[in-house]
This record gives structure tokens, sequence and C-alpha cells, in this order.
């Protein structure tokens, strides 16, 4: 049997790991947490946040993956009187639909954005300097960035697109992303796959043992681990904050700032067992600038929870702040594409898996994407080095 190591088990890795073993190989996996999950982690205890979205985005095609083998799970829709409460904050006050020069940007036989140019050149041509800025500020629900106008036109436009799309393409595993962690590892299981925890690798040669490895980390984490300083890519900086606050009828579902980046969203109003029943949890993600702290994007958001949430300071029960800095996926600068970003393959049979590598996607898709990758990679090179042996 091929043997494959996999460096950390959150999705990609343990998509990877999956894969190889469906393939045939003999998989160990190393996660230096004492659980499974990565960013994908779900918190224990009453109030089940998340580092980031709930959501899992349908159109890719890690969706189709998943539900072939009966990982997604059970799924929380999302009530059609809750879907009513989306608010758009702009000029200042909240407001149930967008401006009609954003619309501009959204409809249907708009030419492919060129890669070259930032997006709110781009797309100021189309629609103005004002619409394209509010576009620019709601796609950062599906980039964590401060200023998606300075990035790519394409890859803007293509994240706008699938946060617009109707019907949505998010959806929300019930119990959060760790219900699908959790089937994806027992599937992982139930193929053989070794799954060592609390086993923190520092050197490739104390584990690997000449097999193929795929390091499935952070860029930061692999590029520590390999001793390449090649391996950076922009990514964005979000201050989180999630609320437990208790129920008052009327408060907002969503609340996207199109005045500046960032969002709100209620994520008991599609599930209810991520808080104690009379309790709602409220997530902001609000991405702060480079000479920004955590305080300043906190700030921002509870000027959004103040316009969409009243009273909510009396109606707290639990709060809890943080900071993702460069844990939010790769962002691409004008004239740069995912093309080139660090390349999966690093040779002497190491290869990239992860949100910030050279694979296409949106969000959660860029590691399911490079995680495939890697492994064919990985049992085609190793397949080969066998036969000439």
């Amino acid at each position: 049997m091929h043997r494959i190591t996999v460096i950390g088990g959150g999705f990609a890795g343990l998509t990877a790991a999956i894969t190889a073993a469906e393939a045939g190989a003999k998989v160990t996996v190393y996660e230096a947490h004492h659980t499974l999950g990565g960013r994908a982690r779900t918190a224990e205890g009453p109030y089940r946040t998340n580092e980031g979205p709930h959501a899992l985005y349908s159109g890719g095609p890690h969706w189709a993956w998943l539900r072939q083998r009966d990982l997604i799970g059970p799924l929380a829709p999302i009530p059609p009187l809750e879907a009513a409460r989306l608010r758009l904050r702009y000029r200042g006050v909240l407001r149930r639909t967008p401006p009609f020069a954003l619309l501009k940007l959204l409809r249907r036989g708009l030419p492919q954005a060129p890669v070259d140019v930032d997006f709110m050149t781009w797309a100021t041509g189309i629609a103005g300097e004002e619409g394209a800025r509010a576009a620019a500020h709601y796609s950062a629900v599906a980039l964590f960035h401060h200023d998606p106008g300075a990035l790519s036109a394409a890859f803007v436009q293509e994240r706008l697109r699938r946060a617009t799309k109707l019907p949505p393409e998010a959806h929300y595993p019930r119990g959060g992303w760790a219900t699908v962690i959790d089937r994806m590892a027992a599937r992982a299981w139930n193929l053989g796959v070794r799954m060592e925890t609390l086993s923190r690798v520092d050197r490739l040669d104390s584990r690997a043992a000449g097999a193929p490895v795929v390091v499935a980390t952070s860029l930061d984490a692999a590029r520590r681990l390999l001793k390449d300083d090649s391996l950076t890519w922009s990514s964005g900086r979000t201050a989180l904050l999630d609320l437990a606050v208790r129920t008052r009828r009327g408060d907002a579902f969503v609340v996207s700032d199109l005045d500046a980046t960032g969002w709100l969203e209620r994520f008991t109003a599609q599930d209810r067992s991520l808080a104690p029943a009379g309790e709602q949890l409220i997530q902001g993600q609000i991405p702060v600038a480079p000479h920004e702290s955590r305080a300043d994007g906190i700030a921002r958001a509870e000027q959004l929870l103040d316009l969409g949430f009243p009273g909510w300071r009396g109606r707290v029960t639990w709060r809890r702040e943080s900071m993702a800095n460069g844990r939010t996926g790769a962002v691409d600068l004008p004239g740069t594409s995912w093309r080139d970003r660090p390349a999966v393959d690093r040779g002497a049979g190491v290869y990239l898996a992860g949100d910030q590598v050279a694979a296409p996607g949106v969000l959660s898709e860029v590691s399911f994407n490079s995680a495939l990758t890697a492994v064919s990679l990985a049992l085609g090179r190793h397949a080969l080095d066998l036969k000439g042996a």
C-alpha cells in the first residue's frame, strides 16, 4: 500500500486523508491540537461558536463530494420570516434593499472582470463610485478584508456573485461546522486512517519516514515547518465579536454594512441549538486595516449592533472577542490570481493544502480543491517512484 502522511487535521487535512484512504493508501494524520477541525472547530459548551461563519456554500465541488459521502448531515434552514430581516446599513441608516447602483454589478450578462485592474476602478465604470464602494463593502462577507476595492476585480466579482446569488448558496449544518468535521473524522477512521492528536510536527523527517507528506496547515505554520520563506500570501485581519443576548422579537437576522466593511449575523435564527433556550447567538465579523486594532473593529461592530439589535447591551449574557490575523483565506491583488499563490507541489514528495495555496474556489473550497490536488500528485508521484525502483 502507498503511505501518506498528513500534517494538520482541519478541513483540508481530513479531505486529503479521506481521499487518499479511498484510493487505497495507508494514511496517518498528525494534529497539534487536542481535537480535529482546525478553523472549522465549533466551541464546546452552551454557546456553539465557530472561528468565523457557520455557513457552507453549496456552489462548489466540495458540496457534492460531502453529500455523496453523507458527510454534511442535517441542515438548518433559514425561516422565511427571518430571511426577511436582512438589513443593510447605507448612508448611516438601516434599509431593506440595496442601492440601485449596486444592483448594476449583479445583473446577468455582465462581462468577466479583469484580473489586472482593481475592483473599485472596474466597478466604478459600471455602477459609479457609490455603487462600486457599496458592492466592495458587501463582498467583505466572503473576503474578510478591510479594502476589497483595492483587490483584483476578477477576484472580488466572483465572491460578490456567490454571496448574492439567489437562491442563496450559504447553508448551515445543524450544530455548526463541528458536525461536518465529526462525520469526516468518522469516515476517515472507518477507512483505516490513523489520527494522532496532540502531536505537533516540527521536522518532516521525524514523522514522514520517506512517505509523501501533505502539509495541511496555515501558510504561516507551513513556512516555519518547511523553512521556506517564499510561502507567503496576502490575507485579511478580522475582528470577531461573539455575543449571546436574551431573545427579543424584531431583532435583525443579518446587518451588512455598505458604508464600511462589516457584517453581523444572528446564527440562532436558523439553528436554535447554538445557544440555550431564550438566548440568541450573534457573531460580528469586522475586517480591520493594518494600522487598526481589535478595539477599532469591535467599536464598529457595536455601532452595527446599536442599529440592528436595540437594547442589546442590557441583554448580553455572554461575550467573546478575538482577532483572526492571516487566517481568513487568500486575497488576490490586481495582476494576480489563485495560480500565482504558493504551489501545491513543493518538491521532494511534499505538498501543500489549505486556503491560501494555488487552487480555485471561494472560502473552504480552496482548502478542498488543494487537498484533492495534493493527494492526486502524491499518489501519482509515489506510484511512479515505486515503479522506477
